[in-house]
């Protein structure tokens, strides 16, 4: 029986170690599945997170796409305007007061010049034009309102400037779009298409800024009587052939201390408004020559306006004339003195005051 109880005690004893052996191997194996399983849902939470983070910033690069398409069809500073209100949301109907610089910018001769060419040619100049007429405005803290047909709306609105510095900005893009005329004009030479020319209106006043149209057709507009005047000043420009017409309250917004040259130009009443205004040409963008011929007739343009305005039809008469023998060939001294010459002879009434309605 002692081999027998001998047999079984090792027995028992080699039962014992490879169960031993079994579990210590069997909680290694798990222990490295667990390991083995940790690292695999930390591989697949880091794909999730990495899937999850590509898929939003895919989103947040629709949505920068999408606001910078949607800032060409409203102006971003119309929208930074409204911000600066109490209003929540650009909803229909919103309106808002306003002071500022108001452009506007027209093709001469654009109807005959339109027929003679293609359609696609047609929106080709157009694209071409207005794509170089944008920088003079942007770059000048103004910004384009709307395009119409030819024509171009800016406001300045400069956001914590001063009045001054508003209708500064007016007056300096003016001349730069000039420039840039001239430079694009120079390009269409080059190409063998005829040059074009343009005319310019700016007045400062308040304005309306807000929205209209109905719940599924909406957009911003700028309304107001100083938009009107801006507007028949730029229609102005053919009548007395000059480039540039601001109103006498732009200039008394800018101040004597800024080197813009000006001359008078007329007393006139624009259509759609009863106060008369005085209108004035910028010259600074022409040559010294060109400039000095001009400023030469100055003073008697003044003298004879102030007795036009009075009905003093000789004494007006007289100062034109005398400002004819200095510029034979100044178009605005032969406007005067051919409404001087007309008026005299009407049966004008006792409180005229001497606007000439345009």
């Amino acid at each position: 029986m002692d081999w027998q109880t001998s047999a079984l005690c090792a027995l028992v004893i080699y039962s014992t170690a490879i169960t031993f052996l079994y579990i210590r191997r069997s909680r290694r194996f798990k222990y490295r599945l667990k390991k083995a399983l940790s690292r695999s849902a930390s591989t697949r939470v880091a794909t999730l997170q990495a899937a999850d983070e590509a898929r939003f910033q895919a989103a947040a690069d629709e949505a920068l796409e999408l606001n910078q398409t949607f800032q060409k069809f409203v102006p971003r500073q119309f929208v930074e305007h409204m911000a600066n209100t109490e209003v929540d949301s650009l909803g229909l109907g919103y309106a808002a007061e306003n002071d500022v610089a108001i452009m506007f910018c027209d093709i001469r001769g654009f109807a005959g010049f339109s027929e003679r060419i293609t359609p696609q040619e047609l929106m080709n100049f157009l694209n071409s034009y207005f794509t170089r007429m944008n920088d003079p405005i942007h770059q000048n803290r103004g910004f384009i309102d709307k395009f119409m047909g030819d024509a171009i709306m800016a406001l300045f609105d400069h956001q914590g400037g001063t009045p001054q510095q508003k209708a500064l900005d007016a007056v300096q893009a003016a001349l730069d779009l000039r420039k840039a005329l001239t430079i694009y004009n120079g390009h269409r030479k080059n190409s063998s298409y005829e040059p074009i020319n343009m005319g310019i209106g700016i007045h400062f006043g308040p304005v309306i800024m807000g929205t209209v149209g109905s719940e599924d057709r909406m957009d911003t507009t700028v309304i107001g009587d100083s938009v009107n005047i801006a507007s028949r000043l730029e229609a102005l420009t053919p009548k007395y052939q000059a480039d540039i017409i601001v109103s006498a309250q732009l200039l008394q917004i800018i101040g004597p201390g800024y080197p813009v040259k000006t001359r008078l130009l007329d007393w006139v009443r624009v259509k759609g408004r009863k106060a008369p205004i005085e209108i004035y040409e910028v010259l600074s963008h022409l040559s010294e020559e060109e400039q000095a011929k001009k400023l030469a007739v100055q003073t008697k343009v003044a003298a004879g306006l102030a007795c036009r305005i009075n009905q003093q039809w000789e004494e007006a008469i007289a100062f034109f004339e005398t400002a004819l023998a200095i510029s034979p060939d100044d178009s605005l001294v032969h406007h005067h003195l051919d409404v001087c010459r007309i008026y005299r002879s009407l049966d004008l009434k006792h409180d005229w005051d001497g606007a000439l309605v345009l």
